[in-house]
């Protein structure tokens, strides 16, 4: 019956050429009913399947040139997981296109039918969520290796009187979770732990204002998803502007933030509205497949609909301003944000120096940045990268270590990164250790698409967290990786 069910679903609105906003027929199914139940049991275990054959053990890319042609982006993890989560909280059934369905984000999804929602899913990207009021969860909610899944999904639940396990793998059980958790427990929470496992136990929270020194906008979000539940809302006050997806967002979902000269204000009586959510190309992702076109002669690529969302853009005026030839052509927005067409062709960089200001706005971006770096000529200097030390790795010594290796010059002075760039390809013929870090992983391979010899990495496993199918997409614009 479970093949049946797959054969007969196939053929999507989306995949056949028709308007997004209508729904297949498998939606006339009665939610909860034990057709309904078989069908997504069947479909959550398609979905976990493709995300883990995404990954493979062991990758080498050898040198390549003339990468070409138009690239599709997998759709933003931000807004992916804010996607569903809000969906998760609002009133009534909320249409999402263009999810990304990496292992991060199914993590959230699974979490969020734990806490009570009716997540579903119609083919590649095309989601539904129902929201209801969260209910203490039958198991731990598994957060797997995604800080965002798990400091967001507490944030939310907070708000409820439910208890709630928070668990995550070996990495994400390294990280501090207490930035999120300090506030929280200011506005009433009570949460057991400062890292992976926590036990969270919500409801009746008051009203706080916090200063989001950090800059963290998974912080500000975990905080605002609170202030939906919290008597009077929430204030947060950022001295230096953090990613403002959530902002946009619940603005999407019917919510009316004040926002005000780096004061944002939540009065408590907003009740997200289910609507539909479009959601663009991921700039993070797109950075690997552009910045290989940058080092890789003859190559031009373009990739269409990626956000631009001005607090996401640091590593593209970096790479302006390095001399790469980026081609922006704005395209409108999509669900609240800014989208564009981007041309990314080969041409030499120039070493540059970048301010600690602009760390927030590329947090995610500094490993393959380093890997433009290690092109360009002269010395880069790259400031501000403490978080650094506290992602999936040690992220900062995972660069140096893997920059070493292949035959580039790197250093760190404190929370300073220098790059001695080689002024064209960098000598490579090394197998870099990866760390179980997916931007770690990708950025090394291409290193290698612009080496003078081979640059394998470690393992290849953990890009399924962010960007399944990462491979077989550049092997497609003409990338030699295997």
């Amino acid at each position: 019956m479970e093949a049946a069910i797959l054969n007969q679903h196939t053929a999507l609105p989306h995949e056949s050429g028709e308007p997004h906003d209508q729904l297949p027929c498998i939606a006339d199914v009665a939610p909860g009913g034990p057709w309904r139940q078989l069908v997504n049991r069947v479909i959550r275990r398609r979905v976990s399947a493709v995300a883990t054959q995404t990954g493979e053990e062991r990758l080498e890319a050898v040198a390549s040139s003339g990468l070409s042609g138009d690239i599709p982006i997998p759709g933003d993890k931000s807004m992916s997981h804010r996607a569903l989560i809000i969906g998760g909280l609002a009133e009534g059934t909320t249409i999402i296109h263009g999810l990304l369905e990496s292992e991060d984000v199914l993590h959230t999804a699974e979490a969020v039918r734990s806490f009570g929602a009716t997540v579903e899913r119609f083919g590649e990207g095309y989601w539904t969520v129902t929201g209801t009021r969260w209910q203490s969860p039958d198991a731990p909610v598994e957060c797997g290796n995604s800080g965002t899944a798990a400091r967001l999904l507490m944030g939310a639940a907070a708000g409820f009187a439910l208890e709630a396990r928070f668990v995550g793998d070996e990495s994400l059980s390294r990280r501090p979770m207490d930035r999120i958790l300090e506030p929280l427990r200011r506005m009433g929470a009570v949460a057991v732990g400062d890292v992976l496992p926590v036990t969270l136990r919500g409801g009746q929270l008051v009203r706080i204002s916090h200063v989001n020194s950090r800059a963290s906008a998974q912080v500000k979000s975990a905080l605002l998803f609170a202030g939906l539940h919290a008597e009077g809302g929430v204030e947060i006050i950022e001295p230096a502007a953090s990613r403002d997806h959530s902002e946009t967002m619940l603005r999407e979902f019917g919510c009316n933030l004040e926002v005000d000269r780096g004061r944002i204000n939540l009065d408590g009586s907003c009740r997200p509205t289910a609507t539909s959510i479009r959601i663009p190309g991921d700039p993070s992702s797109a950075a690997f497949p552009f910045v290989a076109a940058l080092i890789s002669p003859g190559s031009n690529v373009r990739a269409r609909s990626v956000m631009i969302n001005p607090l996401r853009a640091g590593l593209f005026d970096t790479l302006r301003a390095m001399g790469a030839r980026l081609d922006v052509t704005p395209r409108g927005n999509m669900s609240g944000e800014a989208v564009a067409d981007i041309t990314a062709a080969y041409g030499p960089l120039q070493g540059i120096e970048v301010p600690a200001e602009r760390a927030p706005s590329m947090i995610d971006e500094y490993p393959i940045l380093a890997v433009a770096a290690a092109y360009a000529s002269g010395r880069t200097i790259l400031h501000g990268l403490a978080e650094l030390r506290v992602k999936e790795c040690d992220r900062l010594a995972a660069i140096v270590e893997g920059l070493r290796v292949c035959g580039v010059e790197a250093w760190i002075e404190g929370d300073t990164l220098f790059i001695e760039g080689r002024g064209g390809p960098p000598p490579g013929g090394a197998v870099v250790a990866a760390h179980g870090d997916h931007r770690i992983a990708m950025s090394f391979l291409v290193l290698g698409l612009a080496s003078c010899s081979p640059v394998a990495v470690d393992s290849a496993t953990s890009i399924a967290t962010s960007f399944p199918g990462f491979a077989q997409l550049m092997r497609r614009i003409g990338a030699n990786i295997a």
